[in-house]
């Protein structure tokens, strides 16, 4: 899909197929229930379903590549098949051989956390199959990455390293408008950095890279509104959507796909409007009866 061409912001939904993922693990573990989800999100609004096999969450452990594929093959092969054509399946990893199974089964889109650097090859497959690359800033590794990450400016350095790693991309023959970049929310950063980043979110799109906000249920949100829970941070993550689509951010990796949908749909309407003096928005969107 081209992206691009859409005139909304766009919407990924999470499917994790894994035991110990943060918010979600174990939820998705058999055929039937992952699939079922991908289907709900779509209907929902998701213009990309992820579907990833590791877990990430700070301190885990990375699987090897016959897991991860094992996890999710089926998983793609039979969501491909059941969701509209229009929706893209995207395969989270780092490993290219997972990555061009996925690609095989179905995914058109890759989300690396590593940016590249756990599998160069990965930069290679994504040029061959001209497919469209999410680059990810992580400091440390997720086992590690929260020990005591350290920044002198949280933004500027992580917006360095991202043009670094597309580049790189781009000398590997990806495309640069299959090049989308994400900042890495909670990989490897405190709460201050997160706060920070999602402040400083117009510089990332300054580069003119699309953009990927990842903020959905994190735990940082939680020191501010006062929970902690996971699933009870839905309204946070829809105040860091609409945060993003006004800073010019084009792509959300959340959990919760209609609520985001619909945060991201009305900043960006509102946004439109404001550069539409004639008001033609209207007659677009709104029924005869309120015009």
């Amino acid at each position: 899909m081209d992206f691009m061409r859409l005139d909304r912001p766009v919407i990924m939904g999470i499917l994790n197929v894994t035991p110990d993922s943060f918010s979600d693990g174990g939820l998705f573990l058999d055929d039937r229930s992952a699939v079922s989800h991908a289907l709900r999100m779509a209907e929902e609004g998701a213009d990309i379903i992820d579907v990833g096999g590791e877990s990430t969450r700070p301190g885990s452990k990375r699987v090897d590549a016959e897991e991860q594929k094992r996890r999710v093959l089926p998983i793609i092969e039979e969501i491909r098949k059941e969701l509209p054509a229009d929706v893209v399946i995207s395969i989270d990893t780092t490993l290219s051989e997972v990555a061009e199974a996925a690609l095989d089964a179905g995914a058109g889109m890759i989300n690396d956390i590593s940016a590249g650097r756990d599998d160069p090859e990965i930069l290679t497959l994504a040029a061959e199959r001209r497919c469209s690359l999410v680059l990810m800033h992580m400091q440390g590794t997720p086992a590690t990455m929260q020990d005591n990450p350290v920044y002198t400016d949280v933004v500027g350095e992580i917006r360095e390293f991202l043009l670094e790693r597309a580049k790189a991309s781009e000398a590997m023959g990806v495309s640069r408008e299959n090049i989308i970049i994400d900042p890495g929310i909670g990989f490897g950063k405190t709460t201050e950095h997160n706060l920070e980043i999602i402040a400083g979110l117009k510089s990332f799109v300054e580069t003119g890279y699309s953009v990927l906000l990842g903020a959905s249920r994190k735990r940082f949100m939680g020191s501010v509104c006062g929970n902690t829970a996971p699933r009870e941070l839905v309204g946070a993550t829809c105040a860091t959507t609409v945060i993003g689509v006004c800073a010019g951010v084009r792509f959300f990796r959340v959990h919760d796909v209609r609520a985001n949908r619909q945060a991201a749909d009305i900043a960006s309407f509102v946004i439109n409007l404001e550069a539409d003096p004639n008001r033609t928005i209207f007659l677009r969107i709104l029924p005869p009866i309120y015009l």
